[in-house]
């Protein structure tokens, strides 16, 4: 899967991968902290999508989206909370 994705902020990506290591882990999937990215393989194998470290083209949009929708989703999740949490301390 290629990295279309373009974070706005370039110095964010630290944090954002902190932020997916945390949400993930605390979702009972085990996260290496030092490349977050790699729980995508684990939501892969337990969905039985072959992703494979290179290229994965022959993946389909579905296939691609069950992957990444929990990682991206639960991440949206959180920083939502996360906002409205800091939103009623004001």
């Amino acid at each position: 899967m290629a990295k279309r994705n373009k974070i706005l902020v370039p110095s964010a990506r630290e944090e954002l991968d902190k932020l997916k290591a945390r949400v993930m882990k605390d979702r009972g999937y085990y996260v290496d902290i030092n490349n977050p990215d790699n729980v995508k393989y684990e939501i892969a194998d337990e969905l039985n999508i072959p992703l494979n470290k290179g290229y994965n083209g022959k993946l389909t949009a579905e296939q691609a989206g069950k992957i990444g929708g929990p990682i991206g989703g639960n991440m949206v999740k959180e920083m939502i909370r996360m906002a409205q949490e800091q939103m009623a301390r004001k």
